[in-house]
């Protein structure tokens, strides 16, 4: 069976999804609460589910691969031993985990570990090219934490999984992200905004040169994500740091027009300050090299916004979000 922490999280539970549908067995390891997040993982037929403390039982059951999603993901979390023990800690258990098992390791990265984007967006893996980063947040640094400690391990020779891939998500969205709150996509919020009656809206440009609205991430749509995933667990030859992301940036102005055009309502779109607690955090720009993912044989072209989106939201109308 394949073990995947935070199966039951946005990314996890449409990875579980889909390798259940091709007959994988799989035991997911995550928290469900008491919301609807359970929700997310309707239809999967689940080898097990553990809480996360019960980590060495999902263990003891002997995986034959580990997907490793968990973890603190919020960009506005401060508690920084909380997010040390689940981001970098866990991590590293079970990268040791698997170097002494033999058996293959996938790990969520982040593209938050690129910090403003002034040192590019280059997956390199070398603890040179990696030393150049700085994430702009706790969150991103946990994540960059965990990437620099693994160059370290392998520039020292010490055990490896027999693969291992770090995956630098840039802004995901698609189904199964409702329970993540202020942290889901802009396309999830402002479907919701837009189906009140009121105006989009945006945050304004707090910097010279950037129009309100022209903010660009490298937007990537979930079902993309598992792709390379599914694409990495079938080819575990393929070792690396890789971008996941859709390879071209585009503005919340283009995210927020999809949505307009995929309710087939007038676009009414109105900008705000930008928030206190995200004043010199937020990037204004993130685009994911796919190169280095391409060279190592991945084939699949990723899904357009536009596209994306239009399927997005005619998920979000027929199914609870």
């Amino acid at each position: 069976m394949i073990l995947v922490t935070g199966g039951a999280g946005f990314i996890g539970s449409n990875l579980v999804a889909a390798l259940t549908a091709r007959g994988e067995e799989v035991v997911v390891l995550d928290w469900l609460g008491k919301d609807e997040k359970w929700r997310n993982l309707e239809g999967a037929v689940l080898a097990g589910l553990l809480p996360p403390p019960e980590l060495d039982a999902a263990l003891a059951l002997r995986p034959r691969a580990v997907v490793h999603l968990g973890a603190i993901s919020a960009t506005t979390e401060t508690d920084g031993d909380l997010v040390a023990a689940s981001n970098l800690t866990l991590s590293l258990k079970l990268w040791d985990w698997c170097a002494a098992q033999a058996v293959p390791l996938i790990y969520a990265s982040s593209a938050a570990t690129y910090g403003d984007g002034d040192q590019g967006f280059e997956d390199g893996e070398t603890p040179e090219e990696l030393s150049r980063l700085r994430p702009l947040n706790l969150y991103g640094w946990s994540k960059h934490a965990f990437d620099r400690r693994v160059a370290q391990m392998l520039a020292l020779g010490r055990p490896k999984p027999p693969q291992w891939a770090g995956l630098k998500f840039f802004n995901v969205y698609g189904p199964r992200e409702g329970h993540k709150g202020r942290m889901a996509s802009v396309a999830l919020h402002k479907y919701r905004e837009i189906l009140t009656g009121a105006p989009a809206r945006l945050f304004a440009s707090d910097r010279p040169g950037i129009a309100d609205g022209m903010q660009s991430r490298d937007f990537v749509n979930v079902g993309d994500c598992v792709r390379v995933m599914l694409w990495l667990l079938d080819n575990p030859g393929v070792s690396g740091l890789f971008n996941c992301g859709s390879g071209q940036a585009r503005s919340f102005l283009d995210l927020t027009r999809a949505v307009f055009a995929a309710l087939n309502l007038p676009e009414r779109i109105e900008f705000m300050p930008m928030p206190a607690d995200l004043a010199g955090k937020y990037q204004y720009f993130t685009e994911a090299p796919m190169a280095k993912l391409r060279q190592a044989g991945y084939p699949h072209p990723p899904t357009p916004l536009e596209q994306g989106v239009a399927d997005y939201v005619a998920w979000l109308k027929t199914t609870s979000p």
